[in-house]
């Protein structure tokens, strides 16, 4: 096998690793969306550095580990807004933001709208 070819080899194992590693972190931030965000917990559970852990996610998807569990938590409150049963703070908390101002601000930073905002635009959802 050429140098060439050796590294080619190594460097996909690592991308494998890296897109494995990306999917397991996400699969983990699904499952704990609701709960505080705790790089220290993500990379103990998935047995590796965090200074490592964010450089591979950041590689792999353009995202950092929080946008994405912010991402997370806004669809998530997505389906309670259009659920239509639950007030704007009780969809937030429990989606896992721990006040009505953290949940519009972050939900108006990832989606463009307030949360207000965007159970009225989906009304004819409800």
């Amino acid at each position: 096998m050429s140098e060439e070819a050796r590294r080619a080899a190594k460097s996909t194992g690592r991308v494998d690793s890296g897109k494995a590693l990306s999917e397991a972190a996400q699969a983990y931030i699904d499952a704990h969306s609701a709960e505080k965000f705790s790089l220290q917990a993500l990379s103990d559970a998935l047995f590796v550095n965090g200074s490592y852990l964010l450089r591979v996610f950041k590689a792999r998807t353009g995202h950092t580990l929080l946008w994405y569990h912010n991402h997370v938590r806004c669809e998530n409150a997505k389906a309670l807004l259009l659920d239509g049963e639950k007030s704007i703070s009780q969809a937030g908390e429990e989606a896992g933001f721990v006040s009505s101002a953290h949940f519009s601000h972050v939900f108006k930073k990832m989606t463009g709208v307030t949360p207000t905002e965007y159970r009225v635009s989906h009304r004819d959802e409800l």
